[in-house]
């Protein structure tokens, strides 16, 4: 059956791919599954209980949680009667809580614990616009989200014949969803996503791969983003069984129990699982050590479509029976694939992992095309390592003059809520958007990303420096967690490193190099020499203006929470600027005399 509606997944799930683990969740230590009849029943019982509660077409309700199953009955119940949702991130600070409460207009709010009733709660009492709040799980003196679902049952009757029709009226080209984009600068803005948008886009990229009803997914990336949630309605389409990890630190935990076949994942991620294959190596005894590494370094040679030599096919076979099948093994011995979006994968980790035939789907998207414009295609044998892939069927890709991606296609968005202006800037007037990334067409079809267009800095010689590009070379040492590339305006680029802690205080161990604390390693000569030189390494493949001349070790790691990254694992670089500009000032303070 055709999909148009993103609720229309729920009837041909139902009659293409009956599961009794349609998705399912963790509680106390156990998994708890609903049938694919079960998630049908709740999303109609959530649909008729916002009925019951007054909820017209357009209204707003906001979901604040981390992932588990019940996300999605409140999503489709919301879609099936033209509620659009406003899902938001558990981890932003209270004023854009506030902002994006108020600005959406948002008539109910769902959270997802204990922890987040008790931080927005106050502020709900607060917004005139917000009527109640809900909880998923229990919690003293709030309301569960289940009374929705009573009520709608209780309803059922009544207003079933009624939701028939709202069903039916709810067209593809109907708001389905507002998503606030992370602020990396200013005020969040309301993305404004269709029904057709939405759909267009995660049609399109489940013809990809061809797994579907007999496999699992684990899904561990926040559903209030645009990716996880177009690959969640992909796993759902395909009919796949999808496994719910609240808790990033349960991810392990859940790949041995769950063995999934893929997952959804963030560079970040996949770097630490690859930094955990080289730490591994170095645990083992000298011989296994020389044949662990022998095999990684065998993974240079692989791309995709690469046809081996006799002889390099028996090292392959050889280094899969005895290294290779254990990567596999670690995590879970099932995966096929793995997608990866959000930022640049370094090359030589793609490379790991499809050697180990675990293929990378590297893509590109933002939340404005709902999201994916280029993604890695195994079904059409078109894959390629450094690049986002070709374009995604239905969309139409161009490079401006200065180098800037545009594209056309159906999941381009409505628009940013009640912000003409700033659409207006994002769409030209021949209906291109412009995503304000810079990249290439490789071979005439493969989308290479080359760095984001304000990010982009000119040296005050005149020299153009793209810190994305440099960012992820560094990234590549194990020494180096987070880095900044700076110099906008100065005479040449430098960085500020928030290096690996854990694998810098085993170096310290082994090269007997007492500490105490992060303080004392970020200050310790041996070891800024010893980054100095990962750097060194890193300049030699740049241009001579790109060179990184100078380098600050900073004490702190830097995640979302303490605001140098944003929710999805992107550089805040005014917060950064801003906490280091001390730093920063010292860097330069010589060279502007």
């Amino acid at each position: 059956m055709e999909v148009t509606r993103t609720f229309d997944i729920l009837d041909r799930y139902m009659k293409n791919f009956p599961r009794e683990d349609a998705i399912a969740g963790k509680k106390d230590g156990k998994w708890y599954k609903f049938s694919t009849e079960e998630y049908v029943k709740k999303s109609h019982q959530f649909a008729l209980g916002l009925m019951a509660m007054g909820l017209k077409k357009g209204d707003k309700v906001a979901t604040v949680t981390t992932n588990r199953p019940e996300w999605n009955f409140a999503d489709m119940g919301m879609a099936m009667v033209g509620v659009v949702h406003v899902p938001i991130y558990p981890t932003i600070s209270e004023e854009e809580y506030r902002y994006i409460l108020e600005h959406s207009e948002s008539r109910l709010l769902i959270v997802g614990d204990q922890k987040l009733f008790e931080k927005l709660n106050p502020l709900a009492n607060m917004l005139p616009n917000l009527e109640k709040v809900y909880v998923f799980e229990e919690v003293e003196g709030a309301t569960l989200y289940e009374e929705i679902l009573e009520l709608g049952e209780k309803k059922k009757e009544e207003l079933e014949k009624e939701l028939e029709e709202i069903k039916d009226s709810v067209t593809p080209d109907d708001l389905a969803t507002l998503i606030y984009t992370s602020g990396t600068t200013g005020v969040p803005k309301g993305v404004m996503l269709s029904q057709r948008n939405l759909v267009s886009n995660f049609v399109a990229h489940a013809k990809m791969h061809h797994l579907g009803k007999d496999h699992r997914v684990i899904s561990f990336l926040p559903l209030c983003h645009v990716y996880e949630r177009s690959v969640n309605y992909h796993f759902q389409y395909k009919g796949m069984g999808i496994y719910y990890v609240g808790n990033l630190s349960q991810i392990i935990s859940a790949v041995r129990e769950i063995k999934p076949h893929m997952f959804n994942s963030v560079p970040r991620l996949l770097e630490k699982v690859y930094d955990g294959f080289v730490s591994k190596g170095k645990e083992l005894p000298a011989i296994k050590r020389m044949i662990y590494f022998w095999a990684m370094k065998l993974t240079r040679h692989f791309e995709y479509n690469k046809k081996f030599s006799p002889i390099l096919k028996l090292k392959i076979k050889l280094a899969d029976k005895l290294i290779y099948s254990k990567w596999r093994e670690a995590l879970g011995g099932n995966i096929v694939y793995i997608v990866s979006g959000g930022a640049a994968l370094q090359p030589n980790i793609a490379r790991v992992l499809g050697m180990a035939k675990m293929a990378n789907l590297e893509g590109y998207g933002l939340t404005e095309t709902s999201p994916v414009i280029a993604v890695n295609n195994p079904a059409s044998g078109e894959m390629k390592i450094g690049t986002v892939g070709p374009i995604l069927e239905g969309y139409e890709v161009k490079i401006a003059e200065d180098g800037e991606i545009l594209c056309k296609g159906p999941g381009v968005m409505m628009g940013y809520y009640k912000a003409p202006e700033l659409t207006a800037e994002v769409m030209d007037s021949a209906g291109w958007f412009h995503t304000g990334d810079i990249g290439v067409l490789e071979d005439g079809r493969y989308l290479r990303i080359t760095d984001r267009k304000k990010e982009i800095f000119k040296l005050s010689g005149g020299k153009y420096i793209a810190p994305q590009m440099i960012e992820n070379k560094l990234k590549a040492s194990n020494f180096i967690e987070q880095v900044m590339v700076i110099g906008a305006n100065e005479k040449f680029a430098s960085a500020l490193i928030s290096p690996n802690f854990a694998i810098l205080q085993d170096w310290c161990t082994k090269n007997k190099i007492e500490f105490k604390d992060n303080f004392d390693l970020v200050n310790n000569l041996d070891v800024v020499a010893q980054i100095q030189k990962e750097v060194n390494e890193i300049n030699k493949t740049l241009g001579s203006h790109e060179q990184i001349s100078r380098i600050r070790l900073v004490n702190d790691e830097w995640s979302p929470v303490t605001g140098e990254l944003s929710p999805t694992l992107k550089l805040r670089r005014n917060a950064v600027a801003v906490k280091y500009q001390q730093l920063i000032d010292d860097i330069y303070s010589v060279s502007r005399n």
